[in-house]
């Protein structure tokens, strides 16, 4: 550092040099420097979650939780082991030491969980394994609501907005909130069932049975060669009702014997709400390590450009907006550096014009 003070001294050219370059290359730094609410922390923690629709909290600690905790406790480096046990829903949280890589970790709990899946219930869901993260949280939401019946409105979001959301750069995620999703319902009679000594598994078993495509093989013809497949899919609604079940007293038993088909949508499990009217939210996450401030922008020019081919009747806003706040807290830190930079002027003129 010394001999290159001397050459600066020797050689002002060199000296102006050096300083421009140190400028350019600040400049361009700065020009890259990614801007976000937090930096990207990777906490050591990695979260499994199993859901048993209508199984008791009970069943689900015995059942369950039990399991995968005799599984995960084998893993190497565990700081912390807690669990969860709800209505329908386990929850198994482990920490690890700071010093363990939280990937790694999180691969070796997949493996555990992988080799007591066998021993799960048989109706459980196959486990989410996730590892906590800064980049997990929504970043944006978008929530779309009109007068219309709320199963229309999700079908219109999901295909007009929803989609074109995800293709976006740096968007990982799209989730719904306060959606309905269609869903045919065949709403049994248990005296009907009972009468004609039928379960509810059996008539489960005949609509999986009589509602599915299934591979027919190849034919050749000559120097073709076809694929065929079985087109066995209900197309109707009113359909489900015609599905045999069973033989009794010599005719056959169909569903709309023992209940009524209903064209509805899926049980409710989240409820959204803008100025008191029932709306759909969009929770829009980005990928790790990508740029919060361009991901919103980017969700708000594609939504801005998708308003266009919207009904007249939807209104679209957005809530959870993280670029306010993060625009506001960059622009203070711009005024910081500029503040102290004059400060530090000063001080040179005043107190070292030497």
């Amino acid at each position: 550092m010394q001999k290159l003070a001397e050459i600066c001294v020797r050689r002002p050219v060199f000296a102006t040099m050096l300083i421009m370059a140190l400028v350019v290359m600040g400049i361009s730094a700065y020009q890259k420097l990614g801007v976000d609410l937090f930096p990207k922390i990777e906490f050591p923690t990695v979260t499994v979650t199993t859901v048993l629709l209508g199984a008791a909290p009970e069943e689900m600690e015995t059942q369950v939780t039990k399991r995968i905790e005799e599984a995960v406790n084998t893993v190497s480096g565990i700081d912390e082991l807690r669990s969860v046990s709800a209505e329908g829903i386990s929850q198994v949280i482990v920490t690890f030491v700071l010093d363990k890589n939280p990937d790694v970790g999180a691969q070796e709990v997949r493996d555990k969980v992988s080799s007591v899946l066998s021993q799960l219930p048989r109706d459980v869901k196959p486990p989410v394994i996730e590892k906590i993260s800064t980049d997990a949280a929504p970043v944006i939401n978008v929530v779309v609501s009109s007068g219309r019946d709320l199963r229309e409105t999700t079908k219109l979001t999901d295909d007009l907005i929803k989609k074109n959301i995800e293709s976006l750069n740096g968007v990982g995620q799209v989730r719904f909130v306060g959606e309905r999703i269609r869903q045919i319902q065949i709403k049994l009679d248990g005296e009907k069932l009972y009468s004609y000594n039928l379960n509810i598994d059996q008539v489960r078993d005949a609509v999986a049975a009589q509602n599915v495509e299934i591979p027919g093989g190849r034919v050749d013809q000559g120097q073709r060669e076809l694929t065929l497949r079985t087109l066995g899919r209900v197309e109707r609604p009113e359909d489900f009702g015609r599905v045999i079940l069973a033989n009794f007293g010599g005719r056959p038993i169909r569903v709309s014997d023992i209940g009524i088909v209903e064209d509805s949508f899926e049980e409710p499990r989240s409820l959204a709400r803008l100025d008191g009217t029932l709306a759909v939210v969009l929770e829009v996450r980005k990928q790790s390590g990508t740029n919060t401030l361009d991901v919103i922008h980017g969700v708000k020019e594609r939504v801005e450009e998708l308003k266009k081919i919207l009904p007249p009747d939807f209104k679209v806003t957005y809530t959870r907006d993280q670029s306010r706040f993060i625009e506001e807290s960059f622009k203070a830190v711009q005024e910081h550096l500029i503040l102290g930079g004059l400060c530090a002027g000063l001080v040179v003129l005043f107190f070292i014009r030497s």
